[in-house]
């Protein structure tokens, strides 16, 4: 069962309660450079991206965000450190979400600020506590003689064993609890908060914990996962873990890669799980010496055509009389292939036998009348 939470609304993208896991993104072009900033938001747009966030470095950044609120269509995000005048500029450009990280604002008066004027209009703020940057140990909402490369923090035991002593879960629990309460004692509850960490098991584990604490919305994620590779699989373990047991309301996955592919990886995640409907889940199979075409290359192409359904619509991809024909008559549409031929099914029934030569044409054709069909009103919803 999902962890039920108190929603707020990025833009008009309702985060928690009843709505669905959003995706979202990370812009990585320089934000001052908005035409550029602009076209990469597109790009993740068409990718299905439902909100997307900027960085924040310096004035000219907060103030470029003005022109990139006008030209985004989907909700957008500050992302700030450090310092809380860029908060408050972003703010003025009409941001619709505000990313603050306590480890790096760490002045209760100037956070203060930044609360009045997001209360003000109604913008909600993600606590972004993060492992890489939390508050020396000790030292949670300190600003003074603190030595940040000296922190006590990599000190910490990470992961979630129990342990009598102070373990990094408990520092990142315990930074998110001090700005959660700053806020709530200025009758600001539009919250988000994230618990990020390169471990998955520590992040995890600051997940659960915090999330029998508060009602607030989770923005889950694994930060710094790595390359397109390393970091699907660490952020869908990470993730997967959290969100079967119920736990997030929106995420993202971080790649250090195009960042349509976190959004792409991200839809793959929650549609593994049965947690998003839209677009297509392909069932291929692995191939073997069993297999008497090349399934791979048909996998292979026929995953880079679906990526224009928006359909939720069920396609295996099999290569031999193991398994193929099974799975094929579970999917919407399946093929089954073999010597020089193939089976196409269409809802478990048999459609029609295909050449080698034609199976990827006949096949796509399949599925865009499965698609159209699927579209089409029912006798019931028509009258």
């Amino acid at each position: 069962m999902r962890r039920v939470t108190k929603p707020v609304f990025v833009g008009d993208v309702k985060v928690g309660g009843d709505a669905p896991i959003s995706v979202q993104s990370m812009t990585k072009t320089d934000t001052r450079d908005v035409k550029s900033t602009l076209t990469e938001i597109k790009e993740l747009e068409n990718a299905g991206c439902e909100i997307i966030r900027c960085a924040v470095p310096d004035m000219e950044a907060a103030r470029a965000l003005k022109e990139i609120k006008k030209g985004a269509s989907i909700p957008v995000i500050a992302d700030i450190h450090f310092h809380h005048e860029l908060a408050i500029e972003s703010l003025k450009s009409g941001v619709d979400c505000l990313r603050l990280n306590p480890g790096n604002i760490r002045d209760e008066e100037k956070v203060k600020e930044v609360v009045k004027l997001a209360k003000q209009r109604e913008v909600p703020i993600r606590i972004g506590v993060n492992f890489g940057s939390l508050p020396p140990v000790g030292a949670i909402g300190k600003t003074r003689g603190l030595n940040r490369h000296d922190d006590g923090v990599n000190l910490l035991t990470k992961g979630g064993t129990p342990s009598s002593d102070y373990t990094a879960v408990d520092h990142m629990v315990a930074t998110g609890l001090w700005e959660i309460d700053l806020l709530e004692n200025l009758d600001f509850d539009l919250i988000k908060i994230s618990l990020k960490a390169f471990d998955i098991d520590t992040t995890v584990e600051a997940y659960r914990r915090m999330s029998k604490l508060i009602p607030y919305p989770f923005h889950l994620g694994i930060t710094e996962a790595g390359t397109a590779r390393s970091g699907s699989i660490r952020s869908a373990i990470g993730l997967g873990i959290l969100l079967f047991e119920g736990i997030g309301d929106t995420i993202r996955v971080s790649l250090s890669d195009n960042s349509t592919e976190e959004v792409i990886t991200g839809f793959e995640v929650l549609k593994s799980l049965g947690l998003r409907k839209e677009g297509a889940v392909l069932v291929a199979c692995p191939s073997c010496g069993r297999a008497d075409v090349d399934v791979r290359g048909l996998a292979t192409q026929v995953d880079q055509l679906l990526a224009n359904i928006k359909t939720h619509i069920k396609v295996a991809v099999m290569g031999c009389e193991v398994n193929g024909p099974g799975e094929a008559k579970d999917a919407d549409i399946g093929i089954a292939a073999g010597v020089g031929k193939a089976v196409i099914f269409r809802k478990g029934k048999k459609s029609k036998i295909v050449d080698e030569s034609d199976m990827l044409t006949e096949l796509m054709a399949e599925i865009n009348q499965v698609e159209k069909d699927l579209s089409l009103p029912t006798k019931n919803s028509a009258s």
